[in-house]
């Protein structure tokens, strides 16, 4: 009898194009769905963020991201990194969205997006000046998903964190 293969292709993540399936997507929050079907390609191409999408060898996707940058002022940070800056100005990456599709929650893509997320941010801080990753979790449960991985929250903002530059680079070594 001859062998059948059931090896399913490796995740992979890349920018967000045309040949994705942005409407086939539901990760169960309607901003999250109607921002990737609608927004994340016309911002891509205007040059406002980058979207990056996680699938296994097919044009469905697991799970996507969106990073941009973003520039804050000390009053954003937490007070131990606050002491280090100057007030304004302060150039960082956001990471503005992270979603997984329902059908795939909990196997571990979430983080595995997040990790690549924390790369590209190391390669950015490699290029120009950035202080750190933010994110603005959308409740307490997804601030608990940053914090296990560094993320501090900011002071009376308990859903706006940040991870150093200095987290990032240590974790991408």
């Amino acid at each position: 009898m001859p062998c059948v293969s059931t090896i399913k292709p490796l995740p992979e993540i890349t920018l967000l194009d045309r040949i994705h399936d942005r409407n086939g997507f539901d990760c169960g929050v309607p901003a999250l769905n109607e921002f990737l079907r609608t927004i994340a390609r016309q911002h891509s191409s205007k040059g406002i963020s980058r979207t990056f999408v996680l699938t296994a060898g097919t044009p469905a996707m697991l799970g996507f991201y969106t990073l941009t940058l973003c520039e804050l002022s000390v009053e954003q940070l937490p007070d131990d990194y606050a002491r280090k800056y100057p007030l304004h100005g302060l150039p960082a990456v956001r990471l503005a969205r992270l979603a997984v599709s329902r059908k795939e929650q909990g196997k571990g893509y979430g983080k595995l997006l997040l990790a690549d997320a924390v790369h590209r941010t190391s390669l950015i801080a490699g290029h120009a000046g950035v202080i750190g990753l933010f994110v603005d979790a959308k409740d307490d449960e997804a601030g608990r998903f940053y914090e296990q991985f560094g993320f501090l929250a900011i002071p009376d903002h308990p859903l706006q964190l940040f991870l150093p530059i200095s987290t990032v680079q240590a974790a991408c070594r």
